[in-house]
């Protein structure tokens, strides 16, 4: 049985202001899982958190590449450490984010270990890069980039710490759950990055798909795999209080069916969780409800 270990990482440093002076909800979402009960819930040790810095666009305009460079950098390093240290020791490590740019913490953990996949549960493509800007829009948010900056793409300082682009190669991830219509597809089909989106997962059914990816993700040269997990994967029907609540997504269940097998592979070592953004939610009814699918997919016996 495999030892759970539950880790904070509330960095928004990544996500654009919501609003004028105002910074994004999202560095709440472990304060109000944990709320819930997930420790206890989960089986889980406690991990701690790893403190991000302070949330300042200072002087960066539109044009100077992704806003707190320097500082999701820095935290992206210290991030690493501490899960790489849990990978070692044989644990699983569950990440609380935050924003999407907590993934880069990871996979450069993982990176130092070997060769790893990822498995990226998102409603988005998140393929923002300076090669693309002209039909994608400009660079700047890091938690818009993610499968780009993971892959390779983007400014050094942010993709090639250690010098070690990419921390993850473009067959080694499956984007899962992304919008039919997500723009980004084009270009990920045309470089052989695997994805389904979700009128895939609905023809074929979200355990097949699963299965499928278990097949890329799980057998050598892979070392194994983590998962990343962004609340917008859900449909705001079920889960509005995301920066960026597009319609037609998974429902509970379908995640539910689409993580289950992934999460049980034993080559799967760890999982973040983003962007659920308490302040869009005054019931609580978005924690509630990932806390819940978190326990019946990754609670300990």
């Amino acid at each position: 049985m495999r030892r759970t270990v539950l880790m904070d990482a509330p960095s928004n440093l990544g996500l654009r202001p919501p609003a004028p002076g105002a910074v994004p909800g999202c560095h709440k979402l472990a304060g109000a899982l944990r709320d819930q009960g997930l420790l206890r819930r989960l089986g889980a040790q406690e991990g701690g958190v790893v403190v991000p810095p302070r949330y300042d666009l200072g002087r960066w305009q539109e044009g100077d590449g992704d806003f707190h460079a320097e500082a999701i950098a820095g935290y992206t390093r210290r991030l690493a450490e501490r899960v790489g240290k849990h990978v070692r020791d044989g644990a699983f490590p569950v990440l609380l984010g935050g924003d999407c740019s907590i993934l880069l913490g990871a996979v450069l953990a993982l990176r130092r270990l070997g060769r790893y996949g990822v498995a990226y549960l998102d409603g988005h493509g998140d393929f923002r890069h300076p090669g693309n800007t002209e039909v994608a829009g400009p660079v700047g948010a890091a938690a818009g980039e993610g499968v780009a900056q993971i892959t390779g793409r983007g400014q050094p300082d942010l993709t090639d710490i250690d010098g070690l682009r990419p921390y993850v190669r473009d067959t080694d991830i499956s984007v899962l759950g992304i919008r039919d219509a997500d723009e980004d597809q084009p270009e990920l089909t045309g470089l052989g990055i695997r994805h389904a989106p979700v009128g895939v997962i609905r023809r074929r059914g979200a355990g097949t798909v699963a299965r499928e990816t278990l097949r890329h993700l799980q057998h050598p040269p892979l070392d194994g795999f983590w998962l990343h997990l962004d609340a917008d994967v859900l449909d705001p029907s079920v889960m509005p209080a995301v920066d960026s609540p597009d319609p037609d997504g998974l429902h509970t269940d379908e995640l539910r069916a689409l993580l289950g097998p992934l999460a049980a592979s034993p080559r799967c070592v760890g999982v973040d969780v983003t962007i659920y953004d308490p302040d869009r939610d005054p019931e609580g009814a978005g924690a509630a409800l990932l806390a819940d699918l978190l326990e019946s997919v990754f609670a300990q016996p």
